[in-house]
């Protein structure tokens, strides 16, 4: 028993922290791979720029707070229990072999019970923000999990249309919790996040198709083949330009930045283009990168113009 104290001691002697702190530590660096980072900040961002839109009067804080807080957290809750119930896709793909739970770093019941936490932790938060709020928030994750993931991921590569809606999900209720209402204007934004995930998802579906394959997950590349899924990403990102243009239109945004939105959108469709005229890997991965830029700088522009 002293002996071990004795360890404790030089433990925390060595690292300078208390044994507890790096227990702490080292269980949120297991859990980080879990919410993939960078997707939920991309979503939580479209979230807070459909609130800035409103272009409310009173700048409140807590509020925001609320926001970024309930959504963080049902985001990722969502996130991990697609990774939970995805487990056995994850051991059969190249890319996703290393991952916690296909790799054992992390139990499936650990897994379960996080992803609940998260989950009922972000839904409950948006609850006391506003009902219709909730709700928004609820739609999201249940499109996420159950219909997305659950029920139609295996079955049929148009389960995208039902992840985009998912995915349109935070930035509309953002706008809701600042206006209190579904408008126009929300369902615009909505409409072009749902039109941009074509272009996000369907490159990556082509660069990664091995390994879809291999997985047995029906995506449009091997359901309709490659020429098929670029003309449905060069239309999408046609789409979405023009949806995210109109709504920036309607929300009052000022010129100089509607011109710089339709100079990002103008590259986003280019690119599209570019891998339709004359595809290649380069050009597709380009695309892929240069979506999730759009769509950060867009939600930037929005939120701070």
């Amino acid at each position: 028993m002293e002996k071990l104290h004795t360890t404790v001691q030089g433990e925390e002697a060595m690292s300078g922290r208390p044994v507890w702190l790096q227990n702490l530590l080292r269980k949120l660096r297991d859990y980080l791979p879990l919410i993939k980072g960078l997707q939920t900040f991309l979503l939580l961002a479209t979230g807070l720029a459909g609130y800035m839109s409103a272009r409310c009067p009173i700048f409140h804080f807590p509020t925001l707070l609320g926001l970024a807080g309930s959504l963080f957290l049902a985001i990722s809750g969502s996130t991990v229990l697609n990774m939970w119930w995805d487990r056995d896709i994850d051991a059969r793909m190249g890319r996703t072999q290393k991952r916690p739970l296909p790799s054992g770093e992390i139990s499936t019941q650990e897994t379960l019970r996080l992803g609940l936490i998260l989950s009922v932790g972000g839904l409950a938060w948006s609850a006391l923000l506003s009902p219709l709020y909730a709700l928004v928030v609820f739609a999201g994750w249940f499109f996420d999990v159950v219909v997305y993931t659950i029920w139609l991921k295996r079955r049929t590569c148009w389960s995208i249309i039902w992840g985009g809606i998912a995915g349109g999900m935070p930035i509309l209720a953002g706008r809701v919790l600042g206006v209190g209402s579904i408008d126009l204007v929300g369902i615009l934004l909505t409409l072009s996040v749902l039109f941009w995930i074509p272009t996000h998802i369907l490159t990556f579906a082509m660069r990664f198709y091995a390994d879809y394959q291999n997985a047995g997950v029906p995506t449009f590349p091997s359901c309709y083949g490659f020429p098929v899924t670029r003309a449905t990403i060069a239309a999408s990102s046609v789409l979405a330009a023009l949806a995210i243009g109109t709504a920036g239109i309607l929300i009052g945004v000022q010129w100089g930045f509607l011109r710089l939105l339709a100079v990002l959108s103008s590259g986003l469709f280019l690119l599209a283009l570019g891998s339709l005229i004359r595809p290649n890997e380069r050009v597709n991965f380009g695309l892929f990168k240069y979506a999730s830029l759009y769509m950060l700088a867009s939600m930037i522009l929005l939120s701070i113009q």
